[in-house]
């Protein structure tokens, strides 16, 4: 986690460092300083520094990967990562229940807004239970 970490914490300094030229660039050039483009590239930064102080909390955490270590081999890493859903549609659902929302609030209707933030749950809800198949049971 210490690569993930030190990617975003990277990235979310550069954007705040950028921020400040473009500031500086922007009063000087125009006069005055442009916000829409100040507040994103802080505002992309913070949300970098999210990422990146939550990656670097779990991993002091946990042991060290073999990508955090310097004298790692390549087949340390080898075996199973996981399991990965070899297909499903509930992200298509997903995608069409965001965009029933984004409609809602682009055409300022509000119900079919709503209708959308509803449907966004019940398909996270799905993709989330899918391989989902119960509590342990005692045996009768």
């Amino acid at each position: 986690m210490r690569v993930e970490a030190r990617l975003f914490l990277g990235l979310a300094v550069f954007c705040w460092a950028t921020a400040v030229l473009y500031g500086f660039w922007s009063a000087h050039a125009q006069g005055h300083v442009e916000v829409a483009g100040l507040a994103a590239l802080i505002l992309s930064g913070g949300l970098l520094g999210i990422t990146g102080s939550f990656f670097w909390f779990v991993s002091r955490r946990i042991d060290p990967r073999p990508e955090d270590r310097g004298d790692a081999e390549i087949a340390e890493a080898a075996g199973e990562l996981g399991f990965f859903s070899p297909g499903s549609y509930w992200p298509v659902a997903i995608a069409v229940a965001a965009m029933v929302t984004g409609f809602g609030f682009a055409f300022f209707q509000m119900w079919l807004a709503i209708v959308g933030v509803l449907g966004i749950l019940f398909t996270v809800g799905g993709l989330l239970f899918e391989y989902y198949i119960g509590g342990r049971r005692p045996a009768a």
